[in-house]
């Protein structure tokens, strides 16, 4: 994981508020304002964050399907935030995404062999015609499913089969990242490992990289390499698993994971719960200087005054970036990595 494939550099990406006949603009809602990080061949790197925090605005705005305010987005050494037409068209081929809703992303009045090959359509020098349709039967194949299910329809599939057509559709362009949006957050839990499990095997033998979007702390931790924490449109903590998961530095991290379900029955009381104050606050009018300080349990005069950098900060055993003013480790709970 020496090489970046995609780096992100002070994305921002503000939706106007209009009001009055003449719809005059009065305010900015921020959804994704600052967020940098890099991203290496072969590695997941998974976003987390409440519910509005920007996260996937954040990945469409990898994809291009949002064309960012401001900031940068290098992809393979070419910025894509400068690109249009056919030069961008020919970068998404490489850069693909899995949306959420394995249902309503599924166009209902196609069969599952248009679906998976409309790709093809659009990039028309991938597969030549003649051999599109037993393509789309290895694909499904890969993910799968029946080959010989190419004539159906989205709603004769379960839903997580209808999330392994997406992830064929993703695939179809052999892409090198792929930006995945709440895959598995709509399915049962027991589909979901599959799913899981399913894309593990893709990265491996296709050699992808994944932008793993999720609020579900445990399914991000099985999967990724790194993970970044989002609050309010920006990353507050990024770091590997274990350094966010073990030796978590900043309040708003420990306070996700103090609200995870412990497994463990023996360990339940023993878990530290960090009980946050307030709402959070909207992204239209959000707190100055430090975001999190409206909330926060560490919360001092600086932090309302002094925006912290994401800088490198001391987390026991060594540092990693944390946004916080006062950053310190926490464990939250004793216990184990249940997939060690």
């Amino acid at each position: 994981m020496s090489d970046v494939i995609l780096s992100a550099r002070d994305l921002v990406k503000h939706y106007p508020i209009r009001s009055g006949v003449v719809k005059r603009t009065v305010g900015q809602v921020k959804a994704v304002d600052g967020v940098s990080f890099d991203l290496y061949k072969g590695e997941t790197l998974g976003i987390v964050g409440e519910s509005g925090c920007g996260k996937s605005t954040l990945g469409r705005l990898l994809v291009q399907l949002e064309r960012p305010t401001s900031g940068s987005l290098v992809f393979d050494g070419v910025d894509m935030t400068q690109q249009s037409g056919n030069a961008l068209r020919r970068l998404r081929r490489d850069i693909q995404i899995v949306f959420q809703d394995p249902y309503t992303s599924l166009n209902p009045r196609k069969t599952v062999g248009d679906i998976v090959g409309e790709p093809f359509d659009i990039h028309t020098d991938v597969v030549p015609k003649g051999g599109r349709r037993r393509r789309v039967q290895e694909l499904l194949d890969l993910v799968g499913l029946n080959p010989e299910h190419v004539n159906r329809y989205p709603h004769q599939f379960s839903g997580g089969q209808r999330q392994r057509i997406g992830i064929a559709r993703g695939i179809a362009l052999n892409p090198k990242v792929l930006v995945c949006d709440e895959p598995v957050s709509a399915l049962d839990v027991s589909v979901q490992a599959q799913v899981v499990n399913l894309m593990e095997r893709l990265q491996d033998e296709l050699g992808l990289s994944y932008v793993f979007v999720a609020h579900d702390l445990s399914v991000v931790r099985h999967i990724s390499d790194r993970v970044a924490v989002m609050y309010l449109g920006r990353i507050v903590e990024i770091g590997d698993e274990e350094q966010i998961y073990e030796r978590p530095t900043h309040p708003y991290t420990q306070a996700l994971l103090s609200a995870v379900p412990v497994p463990d029955p023996t360990l339940r009381g023993k878990r530290e719960q960090i009980v946050l104050s307030g709402d959070v606050p909207s992204p239209a009018n959000p707190p100055r200087a430090c975001r999190f300080h409206t909330r926060c349990f560490k919360a001092q005069d600086v932090c309302s005054i002094e925006d912290p950098a994401l800088d490198p900060r001391p987390d026991g055993r060594g540092a990693h970036p944390s946004a916080c003013h006062f950053a310190e480790p926490r464990t939250i709970v004793e216990t184990v990595h249940l997939s060690s």
